[in-house]
């Protein structure tokens, strides 16, 4: 479809000649620093933040900087489908939303209104375990919207698996596991401002609405919550994983699996052994390992090593189109986009969401076609050139 999201452009600037200008801004760095004013220090922050110094973050922005698009003319490009398949949901384009977690921080309506706002986009959206709505809340805002779910993995195997069967009863379709998030990483803005969602019960949606979780309980959350906090925090952080326990996961559920927080060649060989169905390349945005590779570093390797055999998704550090296109011709099959739309969020609810999803699809949408490109299949690694 020609300009199928370019088009936002031009509803834009002719919304100029009515003395309209966006509710929000069309910078991606903007963005963050208009959240920063709108937010107080803990929520901006727990969104913002990283681990440790920071490094790892910046290594995402700055291995997307090493590489540079090389424009081709001539090509015909001026109508573009940039539709695609992953994992058997259909998206209009190779862009998915992050799960992102605790989202009523930034906004009351939380993972409703970015639940409706993918929706009405036919952006597939990935709801977190730490979700301020449950499972059954948020399938619901958007019930005819493609949606996946994320899992941080409970320590209780009866918890897990009623975990699971409510996300696949409720139509959600792919199951993301998190592996990078096992315990929560040194990270300084969050401890500088005492600041951790859950233990103030937001974030706890989901587990605190489970039958199995409430069965574990003298008293329901509603009138135990300290009692409640404790056994999310014994439930859901301090016990990492080993390979042979996929099997739990498989054991419990029917559609297909991806493994989120690949940074390594090898691991990336373990998943497709493993017999999941996808990776995501991933070092969770720079806030689980602080001076780790940047997440485009390794994207390539890993795309070479088993892309043919599984899935590769990439996520951290994506801002614009441009970052889009990079990504994707160098092996991923489609990108996560997590802090943009959360600024969103908090610039505006859905409305919020709504406008920085059209500006990064329309971003990409142009800069594929002015690189000379017509689909996202026509991507591949000759369409850039490294720097230094």
């Amino acid at each position: 479809m020609t300009g199928q999201f370019a088009a936002y452009q031009n509803e834009i600037y002719l919304q100029g000649l009515a003395g309209n200008v966006p509710p929000f801004t069309t910078d991606p760095g903007a963005l963050e620093e208009s959240a920063r004013e709108r937010l107080g220090p803990g929520p901006f922050w727990y969104v913002a933040g990283a681990a440790g110094s920071g490094a790892t973050a910046r290594a995402n922005r700055e291995a997307f900087d090493r590489w540079r698009i090389v424009p081709r003319m001539l090509t015909d490009a001026t109508e573009r489908h940039l539709g695609t398949t992953v994992l058997g949901t259909d998206l209009p384009a190779p862009v998915l939303l992050a799960p992102v977690g605790v989202q009523s921080i930034l906004h009351p309506d939380g993972e409703l209104a970015t639940a409706r706002a993918a929706a009405e986009l036919g952006v597939p959206f990935v709801l977190s375990t730490a979700s301020s709505h449950t499972i059954e809340e948020v399938a619901e805002a958007a019930p005819d919207a493609a949606r996946w779910f994320q899992l941080y993995w409970p320590n209780d195997p009866d918890v897990a698996a009623s975990i699971l069967e409510r996300a696949r009863k409720a139509g959600y379709s792919v199951l993301v596991v998190t592996l990078d998030t096992w315990t929560l990483a040194w990270r300084p803005h969050d401890l500088d401002q005492s600041y951790l969602p859950f233990i103030r019960g937001v974030g706890t949606a989901i587990p605190f609405s489970d039958p199995a979780f409430r069965a574990g309980l003298a008293a329901p959350p509603e009138e135990d919550a300290p009692m409640a906090i404790l056994r999310w925090v014994q439930l859901f952080t301090g016990t990492d994983r080993s390979w042979d326990q996929l099997a739990f996961l498989r054991e419990h559920w029917d559609g297909p699996i991806v493994l989120k927080g690949i940074q390594h060649v090898d691991d990336a060989r373990k998943a497709v052994d493993s017999g999941v169905d996808g990776v995501v390349v991933s070092n969770h945005g720079g806030r689980q390992v602080d001076g780790a590779v940047g997440s485009l570093e390794v994207l390539p390797e890993i795309a070479d090593a088993v892309g043919e055999q599984v899935e590769v998704l990439f996520d951290s550090g994506v801002r614009g189109g441009a970052d889009i296109v990079k990504a994707l011709a160098l092996g991923a099959r489609a990108v996560l986009v997590g802090r943009p739309f959360a600024y969103g969020l908090a610039h505006g609810g859905e409305v919020g969401v709504r406008h920085v999803l059209r500006s990064l699809l329309a971003d990409f949408d142009l800069t594929l076609g002015l690189s000379g490109h017509r689909s996202p299949a026509e991507l591949n690694r000759g369409v850039l050139r490294r720097r230094g």
